[in-house]
């Protein structure tokens, strides 16, 4: 073999070292046995057997083993045919040692479980003469190939690295942005480590205003995204850079509060917001995927979007918060709608009681006196400023509520159909109710980087603001939100629940809640979490308390 790089299996345990030369070739010591072939210049390569059926666990285990000990010896061509994909394979293993700066890997296989095989990578990064280790577990599965019958690495990216998803790439070297050393509004440091949810907001606040808040860059080990808008994910710092700070206005109090708060479920966001300034004070995510849901989600919000229907009926005088609103069990509308377990309210019941209680009929029963097909999507962008190209500092998706006509417009009214919004969204529209003033929610200030703000047409009526902060107040006490928003202090505070039918039947709908005490308001969503006020509305409750 070449002196300059030597690869080797010895008991179990795969490496690969850097000499000169690169990576050289490498032998399989006794597992390869009578599949074994003598190959040029007197690399040893792995013939997997053709067969059918299920993989068994030994031929995983094998075949595994093989495409491991090829890739901690670099070698990418014998490893990528050990692939069902071998071009992706290829480019992936070649990668590692020249993109990713590896110069040493240590790989050492773990104990099967069926054609599951766990493994651990001990590498060493050597950038412009710094080296520092690398350490993951990894794990990969191993299928009949569909054409050749044999044993093979399924193939996917995270097989060389675990974070690693669809079209992401491992890099290393010298990152285009500076670090950014991101504090509160009141100065106080926010990192990954203290505050997990702001990991990919911080990744993206960097990539956004590393080189406009100035700062030097150092180097890095780092996942690229497959979206060239997305932000890189550091998992290595190889030289530490100069950070310029960056002020945001989150509140670290607030977002602690988040953080534990989102813990109580999973599948849960969360977002809160200072009303009179539309400064966005915490940002929380609870989730499997590392989606940022709280800003970029997209559902349907049930009866939370009741806040804006309300607004729009009583700005057309066809409703009033002590005026009667009837709310039967069920009424018609393109198709049946009803409350929930049917309930009705006896006749005479005020419109601002039918608002606490969240009764379905009571605000699809408006539709024939409004009788215009844009009223609500009218409502939402020029008072609630929704859909109108929000810039936060981050990426983040706008609310949507469409034009409809039939069932599809009454199941807007209550926050279903085509409405699609996600805590930030309504957690402003909170915010709205409360001032009577859109103010478009930011995380760092505009003046950072010229970006334009969204202003809404017109502000609210005096009297529809003071109407709608007495609803949700009398939501808050005596409604649907009574229980979640007990534990909030004081008594200047209001709410409004939500469970959003996104599933088939029988799928738990989402669970929404938004409410505001004194200058915070917050909204929450609980994916598959059922009624408002049972998982979201104890999760907006403990934020409350700590704004």
């Amino acid at each position: 073999m070449n002196g300059a790089a030597k690869g080797a299996v010895i008991g179990g345990v795969f490496l690969a070292m850097v000499g000169g030369a690169g990576y050289g070739v490498y032998t399989l010591v006794g597992d390869a046995g009578e599949n074994a072939k003598e190959g040029k210049d007197g690399e040893t390569t792995v013939q997997a057997e053709k067969g059918s059926g299920p993989v068994s666990e030994k031929d995983a285990a094998k075949t595994a083993k093989a495409f491991l000990a090829a890739w901690a010896a670099g070698d990418e061509r014998v490893a990528a045919d050990l692939t069902n994909n071998p071009a992706a394979a290829q480019a992936a293993v070649g990668d590692f040692r020249t993109k990713s700066y590896v110069s040493r890997t240590v790989i050492t296989p773990g104990t099967p479980t069926g054609t599951t095989v766990p493994y651990k990578v001990e590498a060493e990064i050597t950038y412009e003469g710094t080296t520092k280790p690398l350490a993951y577990d990894g794990r990969l599965t191993v299928v009949r190939g569909l054409t050749s019958g044999k044993p093979l690495v399924d193939w996917q990216p995270s097989v060389i690295h675990p974070q690693l998803q669809k079209d992401e790439k491992l890099r290393a070297g010298a990152p285009a942005n500076p670090p950014v050393k991101a504090v509160d509004r009141n100065g106080e440091e926010l990192t990954a480590e203290k505050y997990p949810s702001l990991r990919q907001i911080l990744d993206e606040l960097r990539q956004n205003y590393g080189s406009k808040a100035g700062g030097k860059p150092g180097a890095e080990v780092w996942i690229e995204p497959a979206a060239k808008d997305a932000p890189k994910r550091t998992l290595l710092t190889l030289v530490e850079g100069e950070p310029s700070v960056l002020k945001t206005y989150l509140d670290a109090q607030v977002q602690a509060a988040a953080e534990q708060a989102v813990t109580r479920f999973p599948e849960a966001s969360v977002v809160a917001v200072q009303p009179s300034n539309g400064h966005i004070l915490a940002v929380a995510n609870h989730r499997k995927d590392g989606f940022n849901a709280a800003m970029r989600g997209a559902r349907a919000p049930g009866s939370t979007m009741k806040i804006v229907t309300a607004a729009m009926l009583m700005d057309r005088g066809l409703v009033a918060a002590d005026k009667p609103a009837e709310c039967g069990k069920t009424v018609t509308w393109g198709r049946e709608f009803h409350n929930l377990n049917n309930f009705e309210l006896p006749p005479g019941t005020s419109f601002a009681t039918s608002f606490a209680r969240s009764c379905n009929t009571a605000f699809i029963k408006q539709i024939k006196p409004v009788d215009d097909d844009s009223a609500l999507p009218k409502e939402a962008t020029e008072v609630f400023g929704i859909g109108m190209d929000w810039k936060t500092g981050i990426q983040s998706t706008d609310g949507k509520v469409p034009p409809a006509t039939g069932a599809a417009a009454a199941a807007e009214y209550i926050g279903q159909g085509q409405i699609t919004m996600n805590p930030l969204n309504v957690a402003s529209i909170t915010a709205t109710a409360r001032t009577g003033v859109f103010r478009q929610p930011v995380l760092v200030s505009p003046e950072l980087d010229g970006r334009k703000i969204a202003t809404a047409e017109r502000r609210m009526k005096s009297s529809v603001q003071q109407q709608l902060v007495s609803m949700m107040k009398l939501t808050a006490t005596s409604g649907t939100a009574q229980k979640a928003m007990a534990p909030v202090r004081g008594s200047d505070k209001g709410a409004k629940t939500g469970s959003a039918e996104v599933g088939g039947a029988g799928d738990s709908p989402d669970s929404w809640f938004t409410g505001f005490s004194g200058d915070v308001a917050a909204a929450a969503m609980v994916e598959g979490g059922g009624h408002g006020g049972d998982a979201a509305g104890p999760i907006v409750a403990q934020v409350l308390n700590a704004g």
